[in-house]
């Protein structure tokens, strides 16, 4: 008798696909198991302690239970990846009070665009927001939503996307434009 379980020879698709229509946690345990080691050592590389490592490894799991049901994957590792790197960015921000030059960019790129998106209690802004992101072409609305409401880096939106970085500041630099021209639009009416 093989004691093998039969989903262990599945690929990362047809693992994420179960999980997503299943919920059942056999499927992301496999998947994220193929991986464990790649997620240990890039939070190894960041965090720098083995505890903290650990503990970020057993968090990122958590994480992925609550994000995956949320992203269209296309490909699960490198998106694993970029969720591992944006869990360690984190941490080091908030407990070890690091700066790094992301944030630079992400303040320079964000400039005055903050406040339009920044809809906290203000419906009319809300609805204006979500209308422009649905009338802007697909890959501009991919980075953008990536870019300012997932806080991922160029990098990360690159490595998710599958586009060149040239094409990612691009796409977030028009789609910026036109949402901007769109909720102005919208809220002077």
């Amino acid at each position: 008798m093989n004691s093998k379980l039969p989903y262990t020879n599945w690929s990362d698709d047809e693992l994420l696909k179960q999980f997503i229509q299943t919920s059942d946690q056999k499927f992301l345990g496999q998947l994220y198991s193929r991986y464990i080691s790649l997620v240990y050592g890039l939070c190894l590389k960041y965090l720098q302690q083995i505890e903290d490592a650990k503990d970020a490894v057993n968090n990122i799991y958590e994480e992925l239970n609550r994000k995956i049901h949320h992203y269209q994957i296309e490909n699960f590792k490198p998106w694993l990846y970029s969720v591992a790197t944006n869990h360690c960015l984190q941490i080091l921000r908030k407990e070890k009070n690091q700066v790094f030059e992301e944030i630079d960019i992400r303040i320079m790129e964000s400039d005055e665009f903050e406040h339009l998106i920044d809809v906290d209690d203000d419906k009319e802004k809300e609805n204006a927001l979500n209308h422009c992101l649905d009338t802007l072409p697909e890959e501009q609305r991919q980075c953008i939503n990536h870019f300012f409401f997932e806080d991922f880096s160029y990098l990360d939106i690159v490595e998710t996307t599958g586009f060149a970085l040239n094409k990612v500041k691009s796409y977030i630099q028009n789609g910026k434009r036109n949402l901007k021209i769109c909720i102005l639009k919208i809220l002077k009416n």
